[in-house]
């Protein structure tokens, strides 16, 4: 029996010494791991909503975004897209002090010199691979030759991209003194892509998503010196669709549900405690002109201004008379849990760009997009200002005649969708971006800020109330069973 003990113990103390190696083991190898890397939030999917134009004013209203920065180096561009019986219609616009195409083009460099690379994909924007839905359109800028030289098109095979004869047509232009080592304000292209030749009889149904990026290539020299790419959107992989933005053939709208008025919140800075932040970046309302464009422009900051510009045009010489408005109201004031019925955005309009030219002001179609982060007003800038989000939506305005006196014209907008869309997402904030895609020089409008009197600051006003439900032709509070 002694034995069997002193057997028994030995064992016993062998399965102890073996734990504690074993646990010992455990936490070496934990203490060796490198740390964990905190996790990132998801990038926003950037969305287009594109309308269905044709005709007069198919230009103006056309969808845009835009993306890149402002300096010697690197480029910027405005991208406006719509879509007509035929097929998609896109522009870019380039900021570009130094172009540079081709001579002698081959169709494998094209996007050695400077270009744009449309990326689109029927599937949607999904997929680590390009599928033979998804397809790459190269246009090069150009002086002399036919554009068929300085264009290329690519299919997907599921593992990459092949050569396709995808048929489409370009266009390019510039604005400067020159190319290949003169100094320009910048170029465009224009993409025209046929349904048919993407395989459909027709525009696709309202509501469709396609996938969506551009790719913005750079040269500055003969040599070709590297310069980094500019996308859209920031992150999007050339060969991973699921990386790419959205397009969207429909433009939002707000199904105002069935529900019984309350109540009105409106949110104006100062009101009731509510800081209401906003900024503009561009050229304010002057058109300055000279190297300082190129060093000083991108990175102008206007914190405290009482009274901002919205303005853009076709002629991208002119770039440094624009200019964007950014502001961000809180939804703090607005109850938990209740319907909303209508949005509307207030800016009061006090002047026009152009006054004293001939052609004066003209009208404009400013648009309002939603924006995903948070900015600082006090080091808000066009090169470091947020991305849009999503268009959602737009207005006419007329210029005005004369001065109005304080504080201004109202002008409105319906942002009714995306303050449910921010509402509905438990956002606490909406945040905006206010530009335009017209064409006409003397388009710009000038607004007052936050910062002017309280009369006349930006006002959001959001009317708000309880569900209802039809009972034969009545109408009766909506009761929710458990």
């Amino acid at each position: 029996m002694k034995k069997l003990r002193n057997k028994s113990v030995k064992l016993w103390l062998l399965g102890c010494m073996w734990l504690a190696l074993g646990a010992w083991l455990i936490v070496t190898n934990y203490l060796q791991q490198p740390p964990m890397a905190q996790a990132q939030p998801p990038e926003p999917t950037r969305r287009v909503m594109v309308p269905y134009l044709d005709g007069e004013n198919a230009f103006e209203q056309s969808a845009i975004f835009w993306f890149g920065q402002v300096n010697s180096t690197s480029n910027y561009a405005d991208a406006r897209v719509r879509y007509n019986e035929d097929g998609i219609i896109l522009f870019v616009h380039v900021f570009d002090r130094w172009p540079w195409y081709d001579e002698t083009p081959g169709i494998e460099d094209l996007a050695t010199w400077d270009a744009v690379t449309l990326y689109l994909n029927r599937d949607g924007n999904v997929g680590n691979t390009p599928s033979t839905n998804a397809h790459r359109f190269v246009a090069q800028l150009s002086l002399n030759g036919s554009r068929a030289e300085y264009q290329a098109a690519y299919r997907g095979d599921g593992a990459g991209w092949a050569s396709a004869s995808t048929s489409f047509t370009t266009l390019s232009g510039w604005r400067g003194d020159g190319l290949n080592g003169a100094e320009a304000r910048g170029w465009w292209v224009k993409f025209e892509i046929p349904f048919a030749s993407l395989g459909l009889p027709g525009p696709p149904s309202e509501g469709s998503t396609w996938g969506l990026a551009l790719t913005l290539h750079d040269r500055d020299d003969e040599a070709g010196n590297p310069i980094p790419e500019q996308m859209w959107p920031e992150a999007m992989e050339t060969e991973r669709p699921a990386t790419w933005g959205q397009l969207v053939f429909d433009l939002p709208s707000y199904k105002r549900p069935l529900a019984r008025a309350d109540d009105t919140v409106t949110i104006r800075h100062g009101l009731n405690g509510a800081s209401v932040v906003d900024g503009h970046v561009g050229g304010h309302s002057i058109c300055p002109g000279g190297p300082t464009i190129w060093t000083q422009w991108g990175e102008t900051n206007y914190q405290g201004y009482e009274q901002i510009n919205i303005q853009n045009q076709w002629d991208v010489a002119d770039w440094p008379c624009f200019s964007k408005y950014y502001i961000t109201f809180p939804l703090e004031a607005m109850p938990p849990g209740k319907t909303l019925i209508s949005a509307t955005l207030r800016l009061y309009h006090f002047g026009n760009a152009g006054d004293g030219y001939d052609p004066g002001p003209q009208p404009s179609y400013i648009q309002v997009l939603t924006v995903a982060e948070d900015w600082e007003e006090a080091s808000l800038t066009w090169n470091n200002a947020p991305l849009a989000l999503e268009n959602v939506s737009g207005a006419w305005l007329d210029p005005l005649d004369s001065y109005p006196g304080w504080p201004g014209v109202a002008r409105e907008w319906d942002v009714s969708y995306a303050v449910a869309e921010a509402y509905g997402g438990g956002t606490d904030r909406l945040r905006l971006v206010l530009y335009e895609a017209d064409s006409a020089r003397h388009s710009g409008k000038y607004f007052y800020s936050s910062d002017a009197g309280e009369a006349g600051r930006p006002t959001l006003e959001i009317l708000w109330g309880e569900p209802l439900e039809v009972v034969g032709t009545a109408y009766l509070p909506l009761v929710v069973k458990p």
